[in-house]
């Protein structure tokens, strides 16, 4: 059979996959997968979430798997300033941190999937080729709390959880209090003066209600931020 020129350039393009995890494990794990399926394409991967719309840029994946608890920048914050900047951006969270306090962080900060590490490598390809058409990979309980605004998955009235009000900055904050990081340690980790460390600290627990670090704490094991 002969082959057009026109059939092969009719022929659909691979799914660009690029990768952001610090386990090399799992990186390598996952460009094996990859590598032998015929409609991705492994472009590339990091092992922290610094340097993230760099990366988009230099690699244009169509679907950016990303790990959150990770060293370096949080994932959450550079996430929401991708998706911000880059709307174009698809992005699924691959995580071994299933709480629900971490969902609502994902949707708020712009991802459009979310799936446990230890799924099948069928059930993670079957959601990065949904989010690569343009669908949300979420557990079905997740989307009914949500709506689609202007391209854009948003939940409900904001979502029920008080985290719903903070910044991704400030929810940044609230994660590494809850896992005991002083405030100068806070400071260094974010690359931002006490000063405004403890601005931010006061501006959270004045949205929750919170009187104390103790409190906040307790808030976040309560809403799934960090484990008991």
């Amino acid at each position: 059979m002969v082959v057009s020129e026109q059939n092969v350039n009719s022929s659909p393009k691979p799914i660009r996959i690029y990768v952001v995890d610090d386990h090399a494990v799992v990186t390598r794990g996952l460009r094996s997968a990859i590598q032998v399926e015929p409609d991705f394409e492994w472009v590339g991967a990091q092992s922290s979430a610094d340097g993230l719309i760099e990366a988009f840029d230099a690699n244009r994946p169509d679907v950016v798997l990303l790990d959150i608890d990770m060293p370096g920048a949080d994932a959450f914050v550079e996430l929401s300033d991708l998706t911000e900047l880059r709307p174009e951006a698809r992005v699924m969270m691959l995580t071994s941190a299933v709480r629900a306090g971490y969902v609502d962080s994902a949707i708020r900060s712009g991802a459009r999937g979310y799936i446990d590490k230890a799924a099948e490598f069928d059930a993670i390809f079957g959601s990065a080729r949904r989010v690569a058409a343009g669908d949300f990979a979420f557990p079905d309980d997740v989307l009914a709390r949500c709506q689609v605004v202007d391209g854009r998955l948003c939940l409900k009235d904001g979502g029920t959880s008080p985290l719903a009000t903070l910044t991704p900055r400030e929810s940044q904050v609230l994660r590494l209090i809850a896992q005991g990081n002083s405030t100068k340690e806070i400071a260094d980790q974010i690359h931002r003066s006490v000063k405004r460390v403890e601005a931010i600290r006061t501006s959270v627990m004045r949205k929750l209600g919170c009187a104390d670090r103790l409190e906040l704490m307790r808030l976040a094991i309560r809403e799934g931020i960090v484990s008991a």
